[in-house]
């Protein structure tokens, strides 16, 4: 039993690391700010988790002992770093930095020009229900 948890433990950190990996080579070639966070906050949690989970298990299954460092750390993580990368985007928006030639889309600019309320195009209210 201990070995298939030994090898479990030792997929997830090659996962990781090669999520980590991801992460790097796109943060080194996408194109904005915007594409960059992505990749950092999506690639580089979810290789940090998988690293941390794989840890958590060899400790857990092998030694016997429940830390509660790593499960702490794997909590952390998985809230803050999302939450990281939308506020870095968001500051980088409100700072003005422009996005990619190729983007297609600014979903934020309406609002931004409508005193932060939603564009009137974009307000879906409900129909009244109909009388019998």
């Amino acid at each position: 039993m201990a070995t298939i948890v030994e090898w479990a433990a030792v997929v997830l950190a090659l996962a990781g690391a090669l999520f980590c990996a991801i992460s790097a080579f796109g943060l080194i070639r996408l194109p904005d700010v915007y594409l960059r966070s992505h990749a950092a906050t999506k690639s580089a949690a979810l290789g940090v988790l998988f690293v941390l989970t794989g840890a958590f298990l060899y400790f857990w299954i092998v030694d016997g002992n429940v830390n509660a460092k790593l499960l702490l750390a794997i909590l952390f993580v998985f809230l803050t770093s999302p939450v990281a990368g939308h506020l870095n985007g968001r500051a980088a928006y409100r700072s003005g930095v422009k996005l990619w030639k190729g983007s297609v889309r600014d979903d934020f600019k309406p609002v931004l020009e409508n005193g932060g309320k939603p564009a009137p195009d974009a307000v879906h209210e409900p129909e009244p229900p109909k009388r019998p």
